[in-house]
């Protein structure tokens, strides 16, 4: 009797059960307006699809299997151009996310409008966590090269997104900031990366613990991605990462 119970509890209840084993959805946006060039682009995909296959963000994400990370990609530049490249994706377990990677490396890119509507992004991000309601935290990331141009003021999308009910731990949004090292712009029109760093800490992150991380150009995107999607699972590998480069 008390065996047919249980049985008939599993049954009526497994959905919610398996809804509930996802620790944290995590949402990725790439920034893929006209400041990104073609070649950009590349190294943007490829160093999120290889900050995927590092052996220690590999560990982090499939280290618990019943307690799973759901994650999902997507590009932003105008106001209307967000696309979403990888689906939320449970990644139960390695195969899971070697289709990610896979995905990710063969994206070709599309034509988009120029803009830098980095609010509109966000608001997009936190739209796509909320369909993830379920999980225990919620993490969206922004990358970018640049300040929003377009569309609504991102300190404004951030403000209304602080109560947004996700969870027991709410949204929390992180950036990656892709800028050139120097003072100034690049020869590619690409800003300063300590400036930029600092315009994301006053205008995008939220939530306690967020933060900004670094990547000296595109080519540096891969260990930027890497150390950064560490810091925000447990942390258990973030310390044997090498610093963040000083700004």
């Amino acid at each position: 009797m008390i065996r047919a119970a249980l049985a008939l509890f599993l049954t009526l209840s497994g959905p919610q059960w398996a809804e509930a084993a996802c620790r944290q959805a995590l949402a990725l946006g790439l920034d893929v307006s006209g400041s990104v060039d073609a070649r950009e682009y590349r190294l943007q995909m490829g160093g999120l699809a290889e900050a995927l296959d590092d052996p220690r963000l590999r560990d982090a994400l499939l280290a618990r299997p019943g307690d799973h990370v759901d994650l999902m990609v997507y590009e932003w530049s105008g106001s209307s151009d967000q696309r979403v490249i990888l689906p939320w994706t449970p990644l139960h377990d390695a195969a899971a996310l070697d289709d990610a990677i896979t995905l990710l490396r063969s994206t070709e890119r599309r034509a988009a409008s120029p803009g830098t509507a980095l609010g509109d992004a966000m608001q997009f991000g936190a739209r796509q966590l909320a369909a993830r309601s379920d999980c225990r935290k919620h993490t969206l990331d922004i990358s970018g090269d640049g300040i929003s141009n377009f569309g609504p003021r991102p300190r404004d999308i951030r403000n209304s997104l602080q109560n947004q009910p996700l969870g027991p731990q709410g949204l929390t949004i992180n950036g990656l900031v892709i800028g050139a090292k120097d003072a100034g712009l690049d020869d590619n029109g690409q800003a300063e990366v300590g400036a930029l760093a600092s315009y994301y800490r006053a205008e995008v992150i939220l939530g306690p613990g967020a933060f900004v991380e670094t990547a000296e150009g595109f080519e540096d995107y891969a260990r930027a991605m890497t150390r950064k999607i560490l810091r925000e699972l447990d942390g258990r590998a973030y310390a044997q990462l090498p610093p963040a480069r000083d700004q």
